[in-house]
């Protein structure tokens, strides 16, 4: 989301907006990802071009479709925290988790997603340990974290990412974290394609027409 704030402008002029002048139409949103069922606390920017402007004025934001805890007088659903989300046992907390980390950057062959100290203190809370992901939930099982809180795999990362729990991804453990943190949560692109796809064919259509 910091693409959005004025130190990424020069970039963005340079890299983005410049190169397609004259082909595209732009315009930019943050969408926050618990907002779209998504059990994690992730916000991001997300750019949309249309070559035609008629279709840019008719582009609309999507709509958030699940709101946070705490709020019943909210409309759509409310976002699962990440214990639930897990299948784990219900405890006196449970929140969505906080943004996964990309294993791509930082350490090499890292896995962990542990983003922030503050991070840190809302995975402890959750009795979630962010450091030292494994390969899938057996191997997690086998090497329990040192404090005891529930040790997270590969397919729990997904999930927390909005993957269905059938999405499988290929490469050893940091890659395929990698590949996690570094993706759009597949319930927010949906919902940016959805909203694109209404402004090229009009607000009425939908996926089922």
């Amino acid at each position: 989301a910091a693409l959005a704030g004025p130190k990424f402008a020069p970039y963005l002029q340079a890299a983005l907006y410049e190169p397609l002048e004259g082909r595209y139409h732009l315009t930019s949103f943050i969408a926050h990802a618990h907002e779209f069922g998504v059990p994690q606390i992730r916000r991001r920017v997300l750019f949309v071009g249309f070559r035609r402007k008629r279709d840019l004025a008719r582009f609309k934001p999507p709509e958030p479709t699940h709101h946070g805890f705490g709020d019943p007088a909210a409309e759509g659903d409310e976002v699962l925290g990440a214990r639930a989300a897990l299948g784990l046992p219900a405890s006196d907390f449970d929140a969505p988790a906080p943004t996964l980390r990309s294993t791509l950057t930082g350490p090499r062959h890292t896995t962990s997603i542990l983003s922030s100290a503050s991070a840190q203190r809302s995975w402890a809370r959750l009795g979630i340990w962010p450091n030292g992901v494994a390969a899938d939930r057996k191997a997690a099982s086998a090497f329990p974290s040192p404090n005891g809180d529930f040790r997270l795999s590969v397919p729990d990362c997904a999930i927390l990412q909005g993957f269905p729990e059938s999405w499988t991804f290929d490469g050893p453990t940091y890659m395929a974290l990698g590949q996690v943190g570094n993706s759009v949560a597949p319930p927010l692109g949906y919902a940016a394609a959805l909203a694109i796809a209404q402004a090229l064919h009009g607000r009425g259509w939908s996926p089922e027409l």
